[in-house]
């Protein structure tokens, strides 16, 4: 599985990828955070997750416990949905927000389609990024250089059984 972290109106939303089943998951409290801008987006997580259960919803059902990247850089078991849940969960939260969150992500599901369709739209992708960030084309060429370098001796060390 794969992390990342997504933009979405100048916030930050973690997302997991899952090679095997091709689908991302999305940490329900930065959407939460996104949808409301609730101070507390973990409460507002918590009590909404209730009022669904005691309604009979199926959003939290579809909720998965995965490891994403905390603030302090640590991994921690959160709250997670894939694509179809992140949707049912937004028809859930009364936002504004609703339906540029929506095209928002159907930009995403398609942005990474995109990529396994041609792997140099991941690179320019994530080149963009840095740029974005402020980096320098110097700094950005060094990173990407870096990357292509661990994933050659990652793919050596597997060809020969490494692990």
């Amino acid at each position: 599985m794969e992390n990342k972290i997504k933009i979405f109106e100048n916030k930050q939303v973690r997302t997991l990828w899952n090679a095997d089943e091709e689908e991302w998951y999305f940490s329900v409290v930065d959407i939460v955070a996104v949808l409301t801008d609730s101070p507390n987006p973990r409460k507002y997580w918590s009590v909404l997750k209730t009022r669904l259960k005691a309604e009979g919803s199926e959003v939290t059902a579809n909720c998965s416990q995965l490891k994403m990247l905390a603030p302090d850089g640590k991994y921690r078991m959160r709250d997670a949905m894939d694509t179809k849940g992140v949707l049912r969960l937004v028809q859930s939260i009364p936002s504004p927000k609703a339906e540029p969150f929506k095209m928002w992500l159907a930009q995403v599901g398609n942005e990474r389609l995109e990529e396994i369709a041609d792997p140099e739209k991941a690179i320019l992708r994530g080149a963009d990024f840095y740029r974005a960030k402020g980096y320098t084309e110097g700094w950005i060429n060094q990173r990407l250089q870096t990357i292509e370098m661990r994933k050659e001796l990652t793919g050596e060390w597997k060809a020969r059984g490494v692990e």
